[in-house]
């Protein structure tokens, strides 16, 4: 399979899930598929700054990748917030 037939599978699985990002005020960007087939990603909006992004990323959208791309090995993102950044922002729907 073509690097160009990965990033198409990869973009569809992904806006299978992309509602769900949208709703929170979040949305992920494809940045490479290395050598590896390994998935590079960088997290937007709101998904970029909450402290839940390393669950969103390895729960939802590796998951979510990994069953209808099954050639890619894992997944990362450039810019997961850790859950203990005092600057980590949840989004709005999220907070009570």
């Amino acid at each position: 399979m073509s690097n160009a037939e990965l990033l198409n599978k990869v973009e569809s699985a992904l806006n299978q899930i992309r509602p769900y990002l949208e709703a929170d005020g979040g949305n992920v960007e494809v940045l490479e598929v290395t050598d590896e087939n390994v998935l590079k990603l960088k997290l937007l909006g709101s998904c970029g700054s909450c402290p839940m992004s390393i669950m969103t990323l390895k729960a939802g959208i590796e998951q979510a990748v990994k069953r209808e791309v099954p050639e890619i090995a894992s997944v990362e993102a450039i810019n997961v917030t850790d859950i203990d950044d005092p600057n980590a922002v949840m989004p709005e729907r999220m907070q009570s």
